[in-house]
């Protein structure tokens, strides 16, 4: 076959292009460190690597999530922690007030003033901002204060959702609780049921807080003690607006029966005087304060008084009770997300790690590979120049004798 002068160059030109083209692309992986430049390179592995990469970039946004549910977490913790302190300190003025015989008209106005204070530091405490600057116990209305303080009554304008940030691929967690859920839905009394007097009563007669004794015929049934004289009492069920005991005789302390709890009441109560057992109801921490403020608003001038004063007392004692109950609730459930966001965190990273060894092996260079081809194509670049001179020196005139 023919082979002209001109067919000769193009050829030589073709050959040197490829193989610069090639030891170009072998010096780009070799500067990068990627053997994928372009999908074209090796479109399978390209498309497996974007998926790596997809993934790899979602478990970075969880682990960011995770980083911010903690902090909201870490935040919501403390803040509960200085509102079970705070519950605690109450509770101990209620205890010492509850001691009528080491008290006075004094004393009772120095408590009041306290707990004025204590007051409003729970207001505080119930709004409270993260770092964003959002209200922590507002549910989803993060720029709404929650609890206002209005003639004396506080209200609360959040609402009862909980917001949530996804830290794994099918994990998603609370990262705050509504103020209703902290500081509004608690149980009052003893948390099944409450007891109280008639402020009306005039015998110094007092309530015990009682208990379940027999779950299985209880009812959520409001009942009232009435006394028919100052040793007999009929129990009157208020749903049903039956007596379902009469004359009973009392007896100072003894236990008192029926619904499945069991109750007493202690001192002398005198005709006509009643007691209530209801239901609990929910009842904020606020309402459980100013019923507490109130208690010792006046120190007792009589033993009625005095009566009175220790039911409401021994009433605030229970309700406390039931809210440094619920915020422990609430600390725990906190407790267990932080732990499970920890535990999702551990495992986005070990699969992290395990995308990234994938990605790895498919687009990153091997080293030693590339630059043994980059030698070989230099070798060879270097024989086709040496070869293409070699042949354009040769003349027609050489192969003439």
């Amino acid at each position: 076959m023919r082979v002209s002068t001109q067919l000769f160059f193009r050829q030589f030109n073709s050959s040197l292009e490829i193989q610069q083209s090639n030891i170009a692309k072998l010096q780009q992986q070799i500067a990068s460190g990627r053997r994928l430049l372009t999908p074209s390179d090796d479109p399978a592995g390209a498309s497996r690597a974007l998926d790596m990469t997809q993934a790899i970039s979602r478990l970075d946004q969880f682990n960011n999530n995770a980083v911010f549910a903690e902090q909201r977490l870490g935040l919501e913790e403390a803040t509960l922690d200085s509102h079970t302190n705070l519950l605690q300190r109450v509770k101990e003025l209620a205890i010492a007030a509850g001691n009528l015989g080491a008290q006075s008209a004094d004393t009772f106005t120095a408590i009041r003033s306290e707990l004025e204070q204590r007051l409003q530091e729970v207001l505080n405490i119930a709004n409270t901002r993260d770092g964003n600057g959002e209200y922590l116990f507002a549910g989803f209305q993060g720029d709404v204060q929650p609890f206002v303080l209005n003639g004396g009554a506080v209200s609360y304008n959040g609402d009862q959702g909980q917001q949530m940030l996804q830290v794994g691929a099918n994990k998603l967690v609370a990262t705050s609780d509504s103020g209703y859920e902290v500081f509004q839905a608690i149980r009052n009394g003893n948390g099944t049921f409450s007891v109280n007097l008639n402020s009306a009563n005039s015998g110094n007669g007092v309530i015990a807080a009682g208990s379940i004794v027999d779950s299985t015929v209880y009812q959520l049934h409001d009942f009232t003690i009435q006394f028919t004289s100052a040793t007999t009492y009929d129990v009157i069920n208020n749903t049903t607006a039956a007596t379902i005991i009469t004359g009973a005789t009392y007896t100072d302390g003894q236990p008192i029966t029926f619904n499945g709890i069991q109750t007493s009441i202690s001192g002398a109560p005198q005709t006509g005087d009643e007691f209530f057992v209801q239901t609990s109801r929910s009842q904020d921490i606020f309402t459980t304060l100013q019923n507490f403020i109130a208690a010792v608003s006046v120190y007792p001038a009589d033993t009625a008084g005095q009566a009175r004063s220790q039911q409401a007392i021994q009433s605030v004692i229970a309700d406390l009770d039931q809210s440094l109950g619920k915020v422990l609730e609430i600390r725990t459930s906190v407790g267990a997300r932080l732990n499970s966001i920890d535990s999702t965190s551990d495992e986005n990273e070990a699969v992290k790690i395990e995308f990234q060894r994938a990605l790895s092996d498919i687009q990153d260079l091997d080293y030693a590979e590339a630059i043994s081809a980059l030698e070989l194509q230099l070798s060879t670049l270097e024989a086709t120049q040496q070869s293409f001179i070699a042949l354009q020196r040769q003349s027609l005139f050489d192969f003439i004798r």
